[in-house]
């Protein structure tokens, strides 16, 4: 069994949980013996570690060879449909974009006619203003593979990659499945980007069948965009159990505590509520320091609202962490918050229990269907949040139960057993194409 997969973030090329999700799967379908071709807008041209069983494919890297030319000379596609993408993009390009795009399309159709290879298109790989020219470019890069590499299931992570997945099904009639970590519902509440929305609805509306990382996912997909139930596929995402406590000597609870938020500073996160909550500990408890790790578009406001609250000597922002980075800020942390909004999964609860913390999430958190034994609070419940943390910090024995309690549900959590059921579902799709 072979898939083709795109997804626009893989390690080390990661900002969150997306790309530890690719990578965690891709090694779990390797496990169940697929073979795995993931392609990412860029590997920026440095070293990536090989792993056994996965292929990766930069699109930027990726050259237009005679073999390749003979193959789109054969295709039944005209020219003028070849490259076409759903109209809700076009009014989201700038003038500049706008004019780098055709300008590009206008050589990739030049190019066919030549025998020599030569590059396709730019990526950054970025979050940028320049998003969706990359989107678009990414694209044709789906449709290209579609026609060249030899593949029984297409496989595409979030809207980003959702029209690459549907042109490479386009051209080669193989099936396509799409993977849902998070829906512009998430991100922006009821103030959607209508055309990331409307990728989003396009991309499953083409899709054969959908992954959700979990129920409160799916639910949100049947209700937002008017799928069929029966389409969509839960799949939880898992962990590697691989971190230790011990591997940096760092001794918790000495004088101070730590309590930690770890994630994009943005709306769907909750950075709010943690900060609102932290002033509120920090009333009744001074032995204890607030860090906030990540960066996000609401740093800047949270910055201002902690200066204003006068807590700076017991509240720190460490910006965008990552690799050992990460691992030491759970080693020395005493408790970890996630207040999200609306999180349809969270893989950061997991890793925070690999290092013995204790956990409080968000009753709007896909994590907590599978930690049924954390301590959950409503995001907006403030107050309630602060007496959890309080709790748990003074409490030894409650701490310590949480933990136990949430470990022996980690146990049954493994990327090899999603790899094994997202690979009965490759199998059931078999002969649709």
């Amino acid at each position: 069994m072979r898939v083709l997969m795109f997804g626009w973030e893989f390690p080390p090329f990661i900002s969150g949980g997306l790309g530890t999700a690719c990578y965690g799967l891709s090694r779990g379908l390797v496990s169940s013996g697929v073979e795995v071709t993931f392609v990412l807008p860029t590997k920026r041209r440095l070293e990536v570690p090989e792993i056994p069983g996965i292929r990766l494919l930069a699109a930027d890297e990726i050259t237009v060879s005679e073999e390749m030319e003979k193959a789109l000379k054969r295709s039944e596609i005209r020219a003028k449909s070849r490259f076409s993408f759903p109209h809700a993009l076009s009014p989201y390009y700038t003038v500049q974009s706008f004019k780098e795009m055709t300008s590009r399309l206008a050589s990739v159709q030049a190019g066919l006619s030549g025998s020599r290879p030569f590059s396709i298109l730019d990526f950054t790989g970025n979050y940028g203003r320049d998003l969706w020219a990359e989107v678009s470019r990414y694209g044709l890069i789906g449709e290209l593979l579609g026609l060249s590499e030899e593949f029984d299931v297409i496989h595409a992570h979030d809207w980003l990659t959702y029209i690459a997945g549907v042109n490479a099904k386009r051209v080669s009639g193989k099936p396509l499945v799409v993977h849902v970590h998070a829906t512009e519902f998430d991100r922006s509440g009821e103030h959607v980007n209508q055309g990331v929305y409307d990728i989003e609805r396009y991309g499953m509306g083409e899709a054969d069948r959908i992954v959700a990382v979990s129920y409160y996912t799916k639910n949100l997909i049947v209700k937002r965009y008017g799928v069929d139930p029966s389409k969509v596929e839960v799949v939880h995402n898992a962990v590697d159990k691989e971190c230790q406590l011990n591997r940096y000597g760092i001794k918790r609870g000495l004088k101070e505590k730590v309590v930690l938020f770890l994630g994009r500073v943005t709306m769907q996160k909750g950075p709010d509520y943690f900060l609102q909550a932290a002033a509120l500990v920090l009333k009744r408890m001074r032995n204890v320091r607030f860090v906030m790790a990540g960066s996000g578009d609401m740093l800047p406001r949270m910055i201002n609202w902690m200066a204003g609250l006068r807590i700076a000597d017991r509240f720190h922002f460490t910006g965008f962490l990552r690799g050992v980075d990460v691992e030491r800020m759970y080693a020395m942390s005493d408790l970890y918050v996630m207040p999200s909004v609306s999180e349809p999964f969270g893989i950061t609860p997991f890793e925070a229990l690999l290092y013995d913390v204790p956990i409080i999430i968000s009753r709007q958190s896909g994590v907590g269907e599978v930690l049924r034994n954390a301590v959950k609070v409503d995001f907006w419940d403030v107050h309630r949040l602060a007496d959890q943390m309080i709790r748990l910090l003074t409490d030894e024995r409650y701490a310590r139960a949480v933990v136990e309690q949430c470990r022996g549900e980690l146990q049954g959590i493994e990327w090899e057993t999603a790899g094994s059921r997202v690979r009965e579902l490759y199998e059931s799709l078999r002969g649709k194409g």
